[in-house]
């Protein structure tokens, strides 16, 4: 069961904690962090995560950021961006919220508990973001900066390697160079279904013709599945021009 009534809430909130690495001071914050939007819809009384996951988004970018332009002095530009983004998207956010088993901790409305909302990557990585909002806002950057070193520290030791460009950026890349313009996605067709692992489907076009379709859970894997079919064509086509 999910949601304020569960009486193993408190208990699981400690286990939550022990988990993050930090007791909350002000146990009200981490509370709010775990109360999604569709459980404050039902009373006026409650309040939603989503100040907080504003304030987190932000805290976490800006404590990878800093740790990598540390511990990474030869990386170029291109290269904190990418290893930053690598770090804190929302696939990698969700993950971490499941490493936590920050689900079962999540407050969720009638209709989200009834569609497993716990489980869905973007509630999960929403959540994930509003419990660093939290942990800022109860113990500061220091706090954060412990969390991110714990969770990433491999990725941000002085010997990870840099990221590599993704296939959309790499698509990017080709097409400009060869045809002077940036490919464009579609969004070909929205299941509508919350969860469906094929919701969204995208073509990328170059140049007006299509080069690659691709069928994802969000738009943006959508685009990246789109992107990777399309890769083959015109690296073959840059390779002939060469």
């Amino acid at each position: 069961m999910t949601g304020s009534d569960d009486p193993r809430n408190g208990e699981g909130l400690e286990e939550f904690e022990r988990a993050l690495g930090h007791r909350f001071r002000d146990r009200q914050l981490l509370e709010i962090a775990l109360q999604h939007s569709s459980y404050a819809n039902e009373a006026p009384d409650r309040t939603s995560n989503e100040r907080l996951e504003f304030l987190g988004d932000a805290v976490i970018g800006l404590v990878v950021a800093q740790l990598l332009y540390r511990a990474q002095p030869d990386w170029q530009e291109g290269e904190l961006t990418r290893g930053l983004h690598r770090l804190v998207d929302k696939q990698a956010f969700a993950a971490l919220a499941r490493r936590l088993d920050l689900g079962s901790q999540l407050r969720l409305g009638r209709t989200e508990q009834q569609s497993a909302g716990a489980e869905k990557d973007s509630i999960l990585a929403n959540a994930m973001e509003a419990v660093v909002g939290a942990l800022y806002l109860d113990a500061g950057l220091p706090a954060v900066e412990t969390l991110v070193q714990a969770v990433y520290g491999k990725a941000l030791s002085t010997e990870a390697p840099p990221t590599e460009r993704d296939v959309k950026t790499r698509l990017q890349e080709a097409v400009m160079a060869r045809h002077g313009e940036f490919p464009d996605y579609e969004l070909e067709f929205d299941s509508g279904i919350e969860g469906d692992e094929e919701r969204f489907g995208s073509r990328v076009l170059v140049c007006g013709e299509v080069y690659g379709r691709g069928v994802g859970r969000t738009k943006r894997a959508a685009e990246f599945k789109a992107a990777r079919a399309a890769w083959p064509r015109i690296a073959e086509e840059s390779e002939a021009d060469a």
